[in-house]
């Protein structure tokens, strides 16, 4: 069983940056994954989360999924586009969690057994210590073997 310790470690590894940020991984489930992305290190001139902060911290959500319930030999995922909307500004520590289903789970990998590739969209809510949404993205990631 994986930890969200163990992929904590390697999404550090993977993106060397996720290191400097102390993106942790909170919750690495089959269907709900979740990261945390503490305010001090991720802070702007304004006093708030910086922005590209909060995207990378959802967008990565996409990729998680590969240690989880996508996971494949020799597939990885891929993000073909990610769309933001910042909603409030985040002062605190913020966490963004995605939940996919258990059907799309099972399609993405039957369709990237048989095709070698499959898309799925991945929607993420970023949200402050109070709980207050501060930013959502939408994205489409592809699981895809090499």
């Amino acid at each position: 069983m994986i930890t969200p310790e163990d992929v904590t470690a390697h999404v550090r590894q993977m993106i060397p940056i996720f290191r400097a940020m102390e993106v942790e991984i909170v919750e690495a489930g089959r269907t709900t994954v979740a990261a945390r992305l503490p305010a001090g290190p991720n802070s702007n001139h304004f006093g708030t989360t910086y922005a590209g902060c909060l995207f990378s911290v959802a967008e990565v959500l996409g990729g998680v999924y590969a240690s989880t319930s996508l996971a494949l030999e020799g597939a990885v995922p891929l993000v073909k586009q990610v769309t933001i909307d910042f909603l409030r500004p985040a002062t605190t520590t913020v966490t963004a969690r995605s939940t996919l289903s258990e059907e799309t789970i099972a399609r993405v990998l039957a369709e990237t057994e048989e095709r070698g590739k499959s898309d799925f969209q991945l929607e993420t809510e970023v949200t402050d210590e109070q709980g207050t949404v501060v930013a959502r993205t939408t994205g489409t990631y592809q699981l895809r073997r090499f």
